[in-house]
Parts: structure tokens; sequence; C-alpha cells
């Protein structure tokens, strides 16, 4: 890992943890409200692969729900035992369906679907700490979604704050590049 990169993001999850509670809930109503509007095909037969927000992370579960709201089947990562590697899914089926799973992330109880579940996802929402005008991510820095992103042909999409879109991060050869951002303020942006 770069030192670039590691002071990166130091500096974005200090930025996070001086949001107040009220605009972390404002935010993640706006991430929600956004589901409504996506430019991708959100119906019945379409998978889509998210991730349950914690801590500082944009978001909440309304923008699961909003999903399953629109007909679409819904998949949360599970991470599994070991060193990092390309993440598992479940179906999510509301908020009681989660459970603290490793690292107290919230994860779906039901069956594991495989590492390979994601390839039927068509849009995948992923978190990140901010991402640049062109597609790069910066992660927490495991590598987990690097790895299972690989190949992918779906939409990508980071989900990330207003002031979290800028203009160039670091980056290495493993990225994988996101084609789409998604702001509470600006909703939907194509990056590249």
């Amino acid at each position: 890992m770069s030192t670039s990169k590691s002071v990166a993001r130091a500096e974005f999850a200090e930025r996070r943890e001086t949001i107040s509670s009220f605009a972390r809930e404002q935010t993640a109503a706006d991430l929600a409200e956004w589901i409504y509007s996506a430019p991708f095909r959100l119906e019945y037969d379409v998978t889509v692969a998210a991730h349950v927000p914690v801590g500082t992370e944009p978001g909440s579960t309304a923008m699961l729900d909003a999903l399953v709201d629109r007909g679409v089947t819904v998949l949360v990562p599970v991470v599994g035992e070991g060193e990092p590697g390309p993440l598992d899914w479940a179906r999510y089926d509301g908020d009681d369906s989660l459970a603290p799973g490793r690292w107290g992330l919230l994860e779906p109880t039901g069956s594991r679907l495989g590492v390979g579940a994601i390839r039927s996802a068509s849009v995948i929402l992923v978190p990140a700490l901010a991402v640049d005008k062109s597609g790069v991510r910066l992660g927490r820095g495991a590598g987990y979604y690097d790895r299972t992103l690989v190949g992918v042909t779906a939409e990508l999409v980071a989900v990330v704050g207003d002031d979290e879109v800028v203009d160039a991060l670091p980056s290495e050869p493993h990225d994988v590049r996101v084609g789409w951002a998604l702001t509470p303020g600006g909703g939907w942006r194509e990056l590249g």
C-alpha cells in the first residue's frame, strides 16, 4: 500500500468523523431518495449488490430498502474468515435479516450464495472513502472489493459524500475503477 493512499484514507476518514449525526441522517435519507431516479433499470428481474453502511459511511439500510421497494433482488456482502479475498454474498431481506459479522459489520443471516453471486448483479453500490473524476475509488485498504470486482460487467457506483468526489486520487494497477458516483446532494454522476 502506498503512503499517499494511507495519508488520503486518514484525511477522508477524519473528515467523516466531524459530520454531525443530524447531517448523517439527512445524507442517508437523500441517498435513499436518489434510488428512485437511478439512471439504470431497477425492476423485478434485476439484481443489485450493495453494502450496509456502518459507522461514518454515507447511507443506511434505507437505501437498501428503497432498492427492495423498486422490486429488485439485493445482495449484501459477507466477509469470510482468514486473509482478505473476494466477498461472499447473501440476500438482503430487511433490517431484521442482519446481524453483526466479522469486524462488527452487519451481514445477512440467510444462506450464503458464494463469491460468484456478484456476477448476477447489474449494478453494484460500492463503499468508498472518496472517488476521483476518472473513477479511482479509495477504499479502506484491505482490497476486498478490488478482489471481488475484477472482471464484473455491472455498473459500479461509489457511494460517497458530496465533497468526496475529487479531481484525482492515488491509484495502483490492481485498483478496479468505478463508472459512477452516488452522492446525497448531486445524485448519480457518471465518471471517466
